[in-house]
């Protein structure tokens, strides 16, 4: 091998939307002292889909097939779908009789809500290149274990938990200083002590540390790969969040088998457990009991607000507004510490607030998008990554509200975005490469 071809690919922009993906990215730890990581990562969706506009505008026949915008079916119903909420939004304030202000402030969170997670996927139908996303995850990963020093450090040094909150708190009124703020670490209600890094609470950093291992995963270089996987191990210890800890485990090993449905020896595999799950199931519920137990006794408060929060939700959602929802979220009772209802699950916050309109907006985009690129998945590397993308967000429905947290997660819907794009295989020539494949690998 020659001394250049041994030297690691370098991977930079080459145009306008992966010059934005590629300096928002890296650039994340300046936003995050800054205090803008909430501004910068809502306004790029909106920046590349006003691109994506101007490039629709300008094409003709004439424009080069690899430069042509093709979107998908499947992400015309992601948008559908998050129009939708926008629908319930707008009824569930007049069902209500709220003021138009407040309507006005509720489509503004919308925007910057779930609004992105129909732009984001949008997105990929641009030409940014995967491995560019992959490689800007590590440069990520890189940074965060240089500051992990003096993350470690300042707690037992006693720094100050918040070092300052930017002024740009001000174009966010309504979301609470966390989203703006600047902390080196911070005491949980038990006393312990956990980081958040530029997410506005710790579960928020154990959901983005989940989405940059899947990312870092692909990456083809080994250095840049152990960067991005070191540092996303390390943020999902250091949210403690039991969530985080439990996906980022369980995220690559579903995905192997999903992506992998269509090799004889995974086939067989599956057919052995059935017969294994079939003689074992009492023993094998009484361990996932136990287990389900233990997790939630981990963090027993905490699991009881959210039990609660999640039962007020889907209990008004059904008595007052089942149809449109409540259309603004409300705070708690004392039983609850006061949090907002619905809060940390994404289908009880959707029940309450949008109803069942914005429950099956979501809801329907996540089944099609499931049985899409688990399609793709069997052939395509983009595909597979974006599956597991999909499959942290569903296990994060149940703990975080998706929406308020699309302004972090978005380097992997943009993925998700570039899976949907890749064409559907063939079955007959998947089978014959799949075949060819299980050849090479017993030779």
């Amino acid at each position: 091998m020659t001394a250049a071809s041994s030297k690691p690919k370098q991977i930079r922009p080459e145009n306008f939307p992966e010059r934005v993906v590629w300096y928002t990215m890296t650039g994340t730890y300046i936003w995050f002292l800054l205090g803008a990581t909430y501004i910068v990562g809502s306004v790029i969706g909106w920046i590349l889909f006003l691109y994506l506009l101007l490039k629709l505008w300008l094409q003709d026949e004439n424009t080069p097939s690899q430069e042509k915008i093709v979107i998908p079916g499947i992400i015309w119903v992601w948008i559908i779908g998050m129009l939708m909420m926008e629908v319930a939004l707008i009824f569930g304030h007049l069902d209500f009789n709220l003021p138009l202000t407040q309507m006005i402030k509720s489509s503004i969170g919308w925007a910057k809500g779930w609004a992105l997670i129909a732009l984001y996927p949008l997105a990929g139908c641009l030409n940014i290149r995967s491995e560019l996303i992959y490689r800007a995850v590590c440069v990520i990963g890189l940074q965060t274990l240089c500051l992990a020093p003096l993350l470690i450090a300042a707690p037992i040094l006693h720094l100050p938990q918040i070092l300052y909150v930017s002024p740009l708190k001000a174009v966010g009124a309504g979301l609470g200083s966390t989203f703006f703020d600047v902390s080196l670490y911070q005491v949980d209600f038990d006393g312990q002590i956990r980081q958040r890094l530029f997410t506005p609470w710790g579960p928020a950093l154990g959901f983005v540390a989940n989405i940059y291992f899947t990312l870092a995963m692909q990456e083809k270089n080994q250095k840049w790969r152990w960067y991005g996987i070191l540092a996303s191990v390390y943020m999902s210890q250091i949210c403690k969040s039991r969530l985080a800890q439990v996906c980022i485990l369980s995220t690559p090993i579903f995905i192997f088998f999903l992506s992998r449905l269509l090799r004889p020896y995974i086939i067989m595999f599956f057919g052995v457990v059935s017969v294994g799950v079939g003689i074992l199931a009492t023993n094998i519920l009484n361990a996932l009991d136990a287990f389900w137990t233990k997790f939630k006794a981990a963090r027993a408060d905490s699991s009881r607000v959210r039990a609660a929060l999640k039962q007020i939700a889907f209990d008004r959602a059904y008595r007052e507004a089942p149809i449109w929802g409540h259309g603004i979220v409300e705070r708690g009772p004392h039983a609850v510490e006061f949090m907002p209802i619905g809060s940390h699950h994404t289908w009880a916050g959707l029940a309450f607030v949008k109803g069942m309109v914005g429950f099956y907006s979501l809801a329907i985009p996540m089944i099609l998008s499931f049985f899409l690129l688990l399609l793709k998945a069997q052939k395509h590397k983009d595909a597979r990554a974006g599956l597991a993308i999909l499959f942290i967000l569903f296990l994060y429905t149940f703990g975080e509200n998706l929406e308020i947290l699309a302004y972090l997660y978005w380097p992997g819907l943009i993925i998700m975005g570039i899976g949907f794009n890749n064409k559907t295989p063939n079955l007959s020539r998947l089978n014959a490469y799949n075949a060819r494949l299980e050849s090479v690998e017993d030779s």
